[in-house]
């Protein structure tokens, strides 16, 4: 058999095969190398237009508003903008292109003014040499306003796409037209990826968000089009209970005060006794760099020992029992009493103490042995009556709180093991718990308990959102929730309202109150524990607070404010009370009403005059107080991103005058402007604002045009 085998015939044939098969695996590899190299964005492209089945559509998504209908957070339109010069090519229209260049550079400089005329006009010649069929004419997004100017240009407003080239990707943006105001009530998403993050957006995010819809592409005359299979449920809107102007007062009275007393957090929560709307909640924290921001919702998720604005439940719990009335004596010494080997003390031990006082006095000046020794003295051998009476006040109810993170108080319920004796226990427990500590409560807690009392012991749900809304209807309603219709006996919510409004008239809650109108409410201050490390290790932290509500008359309005701080001074009533003050009296300056026409005389202008800035702020506030503006948007707009120029009178009406502004990281002119738009339009860009006068710009120490360095202060004459 070996004899048949030619090996010399054989062998190079093979060889031959080898060879040939080793060329074609080289050839291969150096074709999907090239294609891999240099075709790489031919291929893109044609990739990028291929059919694609079932490709989901995002909805847009629902918009979060106050309670008087203002947009707090809103999903609005961003393009990137591209040309096609293939496309162009096609349609033969390169040569109207080549023509209009020019133009349409100059046009993209008065739009875009970081980039000069020239600049546009060489990066679109390389577009058009590379053919390219997706090139960018603006690396970054832009708005609507601003994409409707770029759209009107010659060639790119040609009829469609295929004719000019010019194409867009459009992008739904949250915006928070109040920039940081009730941040994480609200909420955040997550940048681009339309995924909630906190607040209300996290909680009604399926609301919010709506429902996808899906298209495929199909390929009509040689050209691909979108076709609908399901179109996209756009979501619904939520109304809140928030209010824009109570929120602002709020938040500045909380950090005009943690600046001025170096505090690390402050709280402040404004609910309407009545409904129980949450019309402010403030929750600001002192970040790394000195400046305060909303990182927490501590207002719901904080879980404290309360300190002294518990006291009054404590004191009602005995009142509603009958145990006593307010005609009780306690003694409390020189302000230092044992209580089962532990000393309590009151705030003013070392001046002596209060002595002899009745049950009122305890809470008018904020007595731990007062408050602690009547409550022990009638629940010592039955503790668990006094947990259950707070039970009974609904302080451990779950409030249902709409903000992921919210935490129900945490009140200890004693308890006997099998041969009676207390498991969770001790002879202290009770003293301590009556003043503010053995128990955690978040501040949104303590709020409904004192707003029941100002609603004459019905306690109601805390409400942060009204309803929903859909295209203008609404579709689905969120009443007021009865917690319980009567947390105490009547006369003894009578009584306890008395106290707290004297505790405020006449104790130590005087920095609270108000010439205007009768303040009630109760102060607390108490340290602050380090866990394992107990209540002083490394200093002594305090957590001040201020519980009440206003007018007490007739309440309207019920408010906390905590804060917590490092060391002394420390004080509930002095560093709260006094947020509370300013909460309360800026909010009852909002009902006073001037009627225009009574500030009229014969010599009065009936056209007011209007400081250069904003136009679109300017639009609003002319358009509500009912005057003609041409060419304006009918006040629609006062949120949108910021619109320069000037609005002219003119006879019976107003017309618009835009002017453009220095480019980024030049000084702009602001001349003629107000102070809020002057100092927002220089410290925007980063430059510090010192205001001299009133009225409008006169004078800017630095000129416009001048580029922009670190650490550069512009003066302002006004007048």
């Amino acid at each position: 058999m070996s004899s048949k085998f030619n090996d010399k015939k054989i062998i190079p044939r093979y060889s031959l095969i080898v060879f040939l098969m080793t060329i074609v695996a080289l050839s291969v590899v150096a074709k999907a190398f090239y294609t891999m190299t240099v075709e790489h964005d031919y291929w893109m492209d044609v990739a990028s237009k291929q059919k694609k089945d079932s490709v989901q559509v995002k909805p847009v998504r629902g918009n979060i508003l106050s309670s008087d209908g203002q947009l707090m957070a809103s999903s609005l339109p961003e393009f990137k903008i591209y040309m096609d010069f293939d496309a162009l090519k096609e349609a033969g229209n390169d040569s109207l292109f080549m023509a209009k260049i020019d133009s349409i550079s100059e046009g993209l400089n008065h739009i875009f003014l970081t980039e000069s005329a020239a600049d546009f006009k060489k990066h679109l010649l390389e577009g058009r040499a590379k053919c390219s069929k997706h090139w960018p004419i603006w690396d970054d997004r832009i708005d609507y306003s601003t994409f409707t100017e770029v759209k009107a240009l010659p060639v790119f407003n040609l009829p469609n796409k295929y004719q000019s080239g010019f194409h867009w990707i459009d992008f739904n943006a949250r915006r928070r037209p109040f920039g940081s105001l009730a941040q994480r009530t609200v909420g955040d998403m997550y940048g681009a990826k339309d995924t909630a993050r906190c607040g209300l957006e996290l909680n009604y995010d399926s609301i919010l968000r709506g429902t996808n819809g899906i298209i495929h592409r199909r390929k009509v005359r040689n050209k691909f089009l979108d076709i609908t299979d399901t179109p996209p449920i756009d979501g619904a809107d939520i109304v809140t209970t928030i209010d824009v102007t109570m929120q602002d007062i709020a938040e500045r009275a909380v950090v005009n005060e943690l600046k001025e007393i170096n505090g690390n957090v402050g709280v402040a929560v404004v609910m309407d006794v009545k409904t129980g709307d949450v019309k402010a909640i403030v929750n600001m924290e002192r970040c790394f760099d000195g400046e305060y921001r909303e990182i927490r919702n501590h207002a719901v998720s904080d879980l404290l020992e309360p300190g002294s604005v518990f006291k009054t439940a404590s004191i009602m719990a005995c009142l509603n029992d009958g145990m006593c009335d307010t005609t009780e004596w306690v003694e409390t010494g020189g302000g230092v009493w044992n209580m089962y080997g532990r000393d309590m003390k009151d705030h003013n031990w070392r001046r002596g103490g209060y002595g002899t006082m009745q049950l009122p006095k305890t809470l008018l000046v904020s007595s731990n042995i007062g408050v602690s020794r009547i409550v022990d003295k009638y629940y010592h051998d039955k503790p668990e009556k006094y947990v259950q009476d707070l039970y009974n006040f609904g302080l451990n109810a779950d409030l249902h709180i709409p903000i992921p993170g919210y935490t129900p108080a945490k009140i200890r319920m004693p308890h006997k093991n099998s041969h009676g004796n207390y498991t969770n226990w001790t002879k202290t427990t009770l003293p301590w718990m009556s003043i503010g500590y053995e128990t955690q409560c978040p501040p949104i807690s303590i709020l409904t308990f004192y707003n029941a009392i100002a609603n004459n012991g019905c306690m109601v749900q805390p409400r942060f959102v009204k309803q929903i809304v859909k295209d203008g209807e609404v579709i689905a309603d969120f009443p007021t929730v009865v917690i319980k219709k009567q947390i105490a006996k009547p006369e003894v919510i009578k009584e306890m309202q008395i106290i707290l409004e004297h505790v405020v008239s006449q104790g130590l809650g005087k920095k609270a109150g108000s010439d205007k109108f009768l303040v009630a409410g109760k102060t607390g201050t108490a340290q602050m524990s380090k866990g394992a490390l107990g209540y002083k290790s490394g200093g002594t932290d305090y957590y001040l607070s201020f519980a009440g509500y206003f007018p007490a008359n007739e309440p309207r309005y019920s408010c906390i404010v905590c804060i917590q701080k490092h060391g002394l001074p420390a004080s509930g009533g002095g560093m709260s009370g006094v947020v509370f003050h300013n909460i309360a009296e800026g909010i009852m300056a909002q009902n006073l009403r001037l009627e225009v026409a009574d500030a009229r005389d014969s010599s009065a202008s009936l056209m007011p005059s209007v400081l250069d800035g904003n136009l679109f702020s300017s639009d609003f506030v002319l358009n509500a107080l009912g005057f003609n503006v041409n060419g304006g948007w009918g006040g629609a707009s006062p949120m949108s991103d910021p619109l320069w120029g000037a609005i002219v009178a003119d006879r019976n009406a107003y017309d618009i005058k835009r002017e453009k502004v220095q480019p980024e990281g030049y000084v702009p002119d602001v001349h003629g402007m107000g102070a809020r738009d002057a100092v927002y339009l220089l410290e925007s860009r980063g430059v510090k604002t010192v205001i001299n006068g009133c009225g409008k710009v006169l004078q800017q120490s630095i000129g416009a045009g001048e580029k922009i360095h670190e650490g550069m202060v512009c003066t302002l004459k006004l007048g």
